[in-house]
């Protein structure tokens, strides 16, 4: 039932990691970047200010030149992702860094002299005709003027990432991704990676599910030196960066490139949280219906029936397409040229990347998914959520490199829709109550996981960051404290953290590639959840408003790109809309329940 076989083909971007191509590109790369300061540098920020076409023909010269760059170190990125274990791969990701940033630093000359240039001629050229499809790019990078070095300096934070931050990710994912999980199944001894492990926490049989949990704590625990490092390293990166641009708070630079201010996001944290009771009573219910006396964290995910039937790839293949189909036909056209065409990376193996993720690559090119597909439910709405991301940013690329990638605060935005898509599909299909059921309490424990869980995710690192600027370097057990304290005002006594669940900190990708990144899943569901309750209402005059919207990529802030569709993201009650369907889910599910007992 599961994907084996199913691996993306690369070479749309490069044959191979020999490509000569590959090469070709770096070293064509670097002589342009030579060749645009000599013609450019010094003639940004001067005194009236630039002509508008002169910098609309550096920018179109400059992207080019970003895109070009940037596709060598994409390329390596998502081969060393498909598997961590050749030497070769982990070869190509330093050198497509290390040249990079050598390319980068010649040209960064033109964003210092452009956020340097004072607003008045600056405003000009921004509201230029010449200028009109950079609008947007050129309005953001100015808003970090307040947080940019030097040019000396900022050349040296460049070069000296590759050895630090991002050498110390590097690490993260190649120790993750090479380990096997020691774990006793029917008296059988098994050598597990991340994802086959972490599929066991969705079993039926509570003696699998609590295996897999104890092999999980006991490789984090094994591996705790090095993890443990990772994170105190990071962690004060982070702090030393926010020193040095003078970021005032560890969330400052996050929400800075988010396009959203802090209260708001406080407000979407401070919404979710009041909301929590719906948490509380439904794995209240939960445990009724597993027959439990108490739920451990290892039970959350468990089925509530145990006779769910597996998904075979190719059935998943035509749920996603036909619930898509059902929204916009032109959506499900895209979406199939990543099964037909191999964009899809799905068949789980030692040596890969676990989890998920969707990566855009390059305008000129088109998004890779991958997946660690098994054949369970949640794989299927796995499989919709990241396929929303490549529909999101295939449909983007229009806008160019420079500006085909949204915030983060729009990122789960077709992803999260292309789940609703998938469960409505299938909740019109089914007219079984326990079938019905299940699949509700699935859709329920996803959302839970989208909003309440990254709030909580948000809220340790909040107290993650502030411990290792108050305290120095943590130990492994006081992270542990904070991220049981974090998930603890989650669940409250509805679900019993064990000791081990103290080690599950360390094995989450986001808080070492993308710090604070968490609160953008639980805008982005919350998000989704007004877009649907509208996209019901208004029927099909809502589809092609939304593929506007996705179509826009990063062109326009979130906040201006929302109100077209009628959203206002700084009111508070708009956050209290997105939670209602949620309670109401819930409400449901206590039904069901109550009429087959």
């Amino acid at each position: 039932m599961s994907a084996t076989g199913v691996a993306w083909d690369l070479a749309d971007l490069y044959r191979g990691p020999d490509d000569p191509a590959l090469h070709a590109d770096l070293d064509a790369a670097t002589e342009r970047a030579a060749a645009f300061a000599a013609k450019y540098r010094g003639t940004v920020n001067v005194t009236d200010g630039p002509a508008p076409e002169w910098v609309a023909g550096a920018l179109v010269a400059l992207e080019s030149l970003a895109e070009q760059t940037a596709r060598p170190a994409i390329y390596a990125g998502l081969l060393h992702a498909a598997d961590v274990r050749p030497p070769e791969h982990g070869a190509l990701v330093a050198l497509t860094q290390a040249r990079g940033s050598e390319i980068r630093n010649r040209v960064l000359f033109f964003e210092l002299e452009w956020i340097a240039l004072a607003d008045e001629p600056a405003r000009r050229v921004i509201e230029s005709a010449a200028c009109r499809h950079y609008r947007h790019f050129l309005a953001s990078l100015r808003r970090y003027r307040p947080h940019t070095l030097t040019e000396p300096e900022e050349k040296i934070l460049e070069e000296k990432a590759n050895t630090g931050s991002r050498a110390f990710s590097r690490l993260f994912d190649e120790l993750l991704s090479s380990l096997l999980f020691e774990v006793e199944l029917d008296g059988q001894r098994q050598a597990l990676n991340e994802s086959a492990l972490l599929a066991l926490l969705y079993d039926s049989c509570r003696t699998s599910r609590q295996a897999a949990a104890q092999a999980l704590t006991a490789g984090l625990r094994a591996n705790a030196l090095v993890i443990t490092s990772i994170f105190n390293t990071l962690v004060q990166d982070h702090a030393i960066d926010d020193r040095l641009r003078s970021y005032d708070d560890p969330m400052a630079a996050r929400h800075l490139a988010n396009e959203i201010d802090a209260r708001t996001v406080e407000a979407l944290m401070a919404a979710a949280e009041a909301g929590g009771g719906v948490v509380h009573d439904y794995y209240q219910l939960k445990r009724r219906l597993l027959g439990l006396d108490v739920l451990y964290d290892y039970d959350r995910y468990a089925p509530v029936f145990p006779d769910a039937p597996a998904v075979g790839w190719p059935a998943c293949r035509e749920l996603v397409l036909a619930a898509y189909a059902d929204f916009s036909p032109a959506m499900s056209e895209v979406a199939a040229r990543f099964f037909a065409e191999r964009w899809i990376d799905a068949e789980p193996r030692d040596g890969k990347r676990g989890g998920a993720f969707s990566a855009a690559t390059v305008a000129s090119a088109h998004p890779y998914v991958l997946v660690n597909y098994t054949g369970r439910a949640r794989d299927v709405m796995t499989v919709a959520h990241e396929l929303g991301h490549g529909v999101h940013q295939y449909l983007a690329r229009e806008r160019g490199f420079l500006q085909m990638n949204t915030a983060l605060t729009m990122a789960e935005t077709a992803s999260v829709f292309g789940e609703m898509l998938v469960f409505d599909r299938l909740r019109r299909q089914q007219h079984d109550a326990k079938a019905k059921l299940a699949l509700l309490c699935g859709k329920i424990e996803d959302t839970f996981a989208t909003v309440f869980r990254q709030i909580a995710l948000t809220r340790f690192e909040q107290a993650l960051h502030a411990a290792r600027r108050q305290q120095g370097e943590l130990a492994a057990a006081r992270i542990g404290e904070l991220w049981l304290q974090s998930n603890a005002a989650v669940y409250g006594d509805s679900v019993t953290l064990t000791g081990d669940y103290a080690w599950w900190w360390g094995y989450i990708p986001h808080f070492v590639h993308s710090p604070f990144y968490c609160y953008a899943y639980g805008f982005g569901e919350l998000l989704v959840l007004a877009l649907y309750e509208i996209y019901r209402r208004e029927g099909a005059a809502f589809v092609p408003k939304y593929l506007d919207l996705l179509a826009a990529g990063g062109s326009e802030a979130p906040a201006t790109l929302l109100e077209r569709i009628g959203v206002d993201v700084s009111q508070p009650e708009f956050w209290q809309l997105g939670l209602r369907p949620i309670r109401a889910m819930v409400d449901e599910a206590a039904a069901l329940a109550a009429a087959l007992s």
